[in-house]
């Protein structure tokens, strides 16, 4: 393969059409993390498949173990295997496996009936989907450089995680009405039998075949990275010595750029902290502020919409202001928001306060994706993001943590909102002596 400057592969698949191409994996990826992971197959493994399980470990336990063994295996691969694909030049080829992987699994999923003895097969395969959706996000989000300039890389980042949002209600809202509302023995619009579970296995394969679908067009429309000398001995290096070249590039960085080693321990305290809000949000609504079941889920598909919309918005301060000022901004948006969350009852408060909440998400998630990319030296943009992956996971124990110790310590759900704003406060305060990257002039490209 020729090998290429890498700076010339900055913004060189950076049309509209190449955009919405890549934009629709995130849309497309909304099956596996909104579908299968958060609401419906996990739910499906301890509600049901596991309901029964003998001894003294219960279903939600083993499903805890498993997805943390996923976790350590991406912590321990994602960056070796995001410098690989940059050296090789094999990002799209790398993306197209690992896609093909995670909606594999998916399908094979349909084989875990209502029965314990399946359990371990759920596990297994939940636990492998996992791993290699959230390996698949390294080179995607690599191929972010491909598909922005420097000037527009913020809005790219930005209509991608609105996408992301948006893909998820929409099929969210296909499940829910065709598969799954109702009682008795069928459900849904469909009249889906609900025997051994077929109703969400059946689930499960639509999001497979869905994940698929909308991951074809950024295989077709973006073209595959050419080989760079970006990472000199890289692309030869074997398993042990990938970890040898990362723990050089690593102490390389670490001497000519801390900024880019503090914002990536930065991003991954305060990303804890965006994805307490989203897992422990509905739970505090029920709670505390008195929502009941469907309202919470009228409330998920609303806060989804503000996130996504606001995404889309601020990616464009992004461009203009730069990530570093969204984030703080956002942050601090939140932070405020959690502070009078901590003392209003009641669902018109949450309403008001908790959608509030939501519209500084989508740009904060947004805007960090856009600030690595920004920083990332050309060619070396998935060994980044790796690093990016791995920190957080590394730190993913904090938002959980918090909110269970102030829950305890002060014998009140609401007390768990404050374990939540310490994490952002933290990430906050970890964040603004980070310099911000240097952003290009405004253009229309892209």
């Amino acid at each position: 393969m020729t090998e290429v400057n890498a700076s010339e592969t900055v913004g060189e698949a950076a049309g509209r059409g190449q955009v919405l191409a890549w934009g629709l994996w995130d849309w497309g990826s909304s099956a596996f993390q909104a579908v299968t992971l958060t609401f419906v197959f996990s739910v499906y493994l301890t509600d049901k498949v596991g309901d029964d399980l003998p001894g003294g470990v219960s279903a939600s336990a083993w499903l805890g173990w498993a997805l943390a063994a996923a976790g350590l295996v991406v912590a321990l691969t994602a960056p070796v295997s995001g410098q690989y694909f940059d050296a090789v030049g094999s990002r799209k080829r790398a993306l197209a496996t690992l896609t093909a992987l995670t909606a594999g699994a998916m399908s094979l999923m349909f084989f875990v009936h209502d029965d314990y003895h399946d359990l371990w097969l759920g596990l297994a395969l939940l636990a492998f989907a996992s791993a290699t959706f959230e390996l698949a996000g390294v080179p995607y989000n690599a191929m972010m450089r491909q598909v922005s300039t420097p000037a527009t890389v913020g809005r790219v980042s930005g209509f991608g995680w609105a996408m992301g949002y948006f893909g998820g209600i929409v099929l969210l809202l296909v499940c829910y009405v065709g598969f799954l509302a109702g009682d008795g023995d069928t459900r849904g619009l469909l009249a889906m039998p609900t025997d051994q579970g077929l109703n969400v296995r059946l689930v499960i394969v639509l999001a497979a075949v869905w994940f698929t679908v909308f991951a074809l067009p950024v295989l077709f429309a973006v073209p595959e990275l050419p080989r760079t000398g970006a990472d000199p001995g890289a692309a030869r290096a074997g398993i042990a010595g990938s970890y040898r070249v990362l723990w050089r590039d690593v102490r390389e960085l670490w001497r000519q750029d801390r900024h880019t080693v503090w914002f990536l321990l930065a991003s991954a305290v305060f990303r804890d902290g965006l994805a307490g809000v989203f897992t422990f949000g509905a739970v505090l609504a029920v709670q505390v502020y008195g929502f009941a079941d469907a309202d919470v889920l009228l409330f998920g598909v609303a806060a989804n919409v503000v996130a996504g919309a606001a995404a889309v918005l601020a990616g464009r301060y992004d461009d203009r202001i730069g990530p570093k000022r969204v984030i703080v901004a956002s942050l601090i948006g939140m932070i405020g928001c959690g502070l009078v969350l901590l003392v209003v009852s009641g669902t018109l408060m949450f309403w008001i306060f908790g959608l509030a909440l939501t519209v500084f998400v989508g740009p904060a998630q947004a805007s960090a994706r856009s600030y690595l990319a920004r920083l990332a030296p050309p060619g070396r943009e998935g060994q980044l993001f790796g690093l990016y992956t791995t920190t957080g996971r590394a730190v993913s124990f904090l938002a959980p943590a918090l909110f269970g110790l102030f829950v305890w310590a002060f014998g009140s759900d609401r007390a768990g909102i404050a374990g939540l704003l310490v994490v952002l406060v933290a990430g906050l305060l970890v964040l603004l002596p980070v310099r911000a990257p240097a952003r290009a002039e405004p253009a229309d490209a892209g």
